[in-house]
């Protein structure tokens, strides 16, 4: 299917519900944990819940490269992520529902995976290669923005409506809505393969280990794969406990980590899809995993007050933004249209891995070390991955026939 010019309105709208869920795990349920009994390796266990998925989606994006159209997978995906943060919302919070809340999350998560494959696929068919870099910005604004609503207003309505229940019903009800403009799209059909589904998923991996043998692709890989620029505090600072040391209270916790944040989050996307339309997406992304370590290394310096949280908390937000969008763009630019969602995914789920590890690695640290342990844990790894990768760029540049023997 040839490129065609899309708003990249509607990659912001449709992409809304994978980060809504994601902001209502990290924000909701881990402000709630400690304040319903949980410890703070507790909390982090359910943000880890959600994450499992996304690191391991690759294994499934085949079958939606290759079965149900990309409009379809999104309708399913779109319902079934409504109906699972209605659950994640009416399930009370507590050491004896910890586990079954861990499944739920897993599972609205899958959820999430099939939703964010469709429209990556459709993006991927849809977009003209000069706008790819300006698409990722735009999907990342909504993927971010969305972390917002679900955290920021999902925390609000949590705690302000009568019913634990409602906030899950109103943000399903919001997911459905932003998923019309997409529903409104020409419909990218599934890429089958004559030699049956064995054949089309050979198919799919020669494609992809072609692209990672490739000195482009290899980088791409493995800077997905390193700490650099993960955003992986924002779930443990979202905790009440650790908040509390920075005298901040739900409020505060609010700001940071709700629609103000989505919004400086998304404006961060947008200017990083800007950048990267001028500025190579891989260079853009380690520059981006600097400042982030910067901020993190800021925020641990700076006295343990409220204005700190909020500023800190919000520079955080700005930079993550940044950090997404170079992202998209780096995958866009690597991956090309066939197989898209199974490609993209791979890249995503690399990705998805440290922020996994050090989401768990930082709330061990916070324990150990206290907040700015915690802060100048996250920064080191930072400027470790940017140091290794570094290293691995001058050695591929080097010697890049490596790559293909």
């Amino acid at each position: 299917m040839a490129p065609r010019k899309t708003h990249p309105l509607v990659w912001l709208l449709a992409i809304v519900p994978f980060g809504a869920v994601g902001g209502f795990t990290g924000v909701v349920l881990a402000y709630l944990a400690t304040q319903r009994g949980l410890t703070v390796e507790e909390g982090a266990s359910l943000i880890a819940a959600g994450m499992l998925p996304h690191t391991g989606k690759f294994l499934w994006a085949p079958l939606v490269d290759m079965t149900l159209s990309r409009r379809t997978w999104y309708a399913i995906s779109s319902a079934l992520c409504a109906v699972g943060i209605l659950a994640m919302a009416a399930i009370p919070l507590g050491p004896d529902t910890l586990h079954l809340l861990r499944i739920v999350i897993f599972t609205v998560n899958l959820a999430t995976t099939t939703l964010g494959m469709a429209i990556e696929g459709q993006m991927a068919h849809l977009t003209a290669p000069e706008d790819r870099g300006r698409a990722g910005g735009w999907f990342q604004a909504g993927n971010l923005g969305g972390n917002g609503i679900g955290g920021g207003l999902g925390l609000w309505m949590a705690t302000q409506l009568p019913a634990p229940w409602m906030s899950g019903a109103v943000l399903g009800a919001a997911f459905l809505a932003c998923g019309v403009p997409a529903m409104l799209l020409p419909d990218v059909p599934r890429e089958g393969s004559r030699r049956g589904p064995v054949g089309a998923v050979v198919d799919l991996v020669q494609d992809f280990w072609g692209i990672v043998r490739s000195a482009n692709g290899f980088l791409a890989a493995l800077i997905c794969f390193l700490p650099i620029g993960t955003g992986a505090a924002t779930g443990v600072l979202a905790q009440s406990e650790i908040a509390a040391k920075w005298g901040a209270g739900e409020a505060e916790v609010g700001l940071v980590n709700g629609v103000l944040a989505g919004v400086i989050m998304a404006v961060g996307s947008l200017a990083g899809g800007e950048i990267c339309k001028r500025v190579a997406p891989r260079v853009v992304y380690a520059a981006v995993g600097a400042l982030m370590a910067g901020v993190a290394m800021a925020m641990a310096a700076a006295p343990t007050t409220p204005t700190t949280f909020i500023a800190g908390g919000l520079a955080y937000a700005a930079v993550t933004g940044l950090a997404y969008a170079a992202f998209t763009g780096l995958v866009l630019e690597t991956i090309g249209a066939g197989a898209a969602a199974t490609k993209y995914n791979v890249f995503a789920s690399l990705s998805n891995t440290p922020i996994t590890y050090m989401g768990l690695l930082l709330a061990s640290a916070v324990t150990a070390w206290g907040p700015a342990g915690m802060l100048l844990t996250e920064a080191g790894a930072g400027f470790a991955g940017i140091a290794l990768f570094l290293v691995a760029t001058a050695v591929v540049r080097r010697r890049p026939a490596a790559l293909a023997a």
